[in-house]
């Protein structure tokens, strides 16, 4: 069944579900050639809109950061960051 070109996903975790059903779709049953440029068209264009919104995410952080004197503290973005404390 021929996916159907649709609006571009407005978050990440739409767009990451999109490429793990393209990449599920190639691996199970691989397309012809044009369908094939066709989704890894699509792929790079989702993979642009995560690093956009990654990007934008992570200048959001940079922002929230600000010390209390109103400078810029800009604080490396580590998975230790992710513990769950703000």
């Amino acid at each position: 069944m021929p996916d159907k070109k649709s609006t571009p996903p407005h978050s990440i975790e739409s767009a990451l579900e999109r490429l793990e059903t393209i990449v599920s779709s190639i691996e199970e049953t691989p397309p012809p050639l044009e369908i094939l440029i066709d989704r890894y068209e699509e792929g790079v264009g989702l993979l642009k809109l995560c690093q956009e919104k990654l990007t934008a995410a992570e200048q959001r952080i940079e922002i929230i950061s600000r010390n209390e004197g109103k400078e810029a503290s800009l604080q490396p973005f580590t998975s230790s960051n992710m513990n769950g404390s703000y």
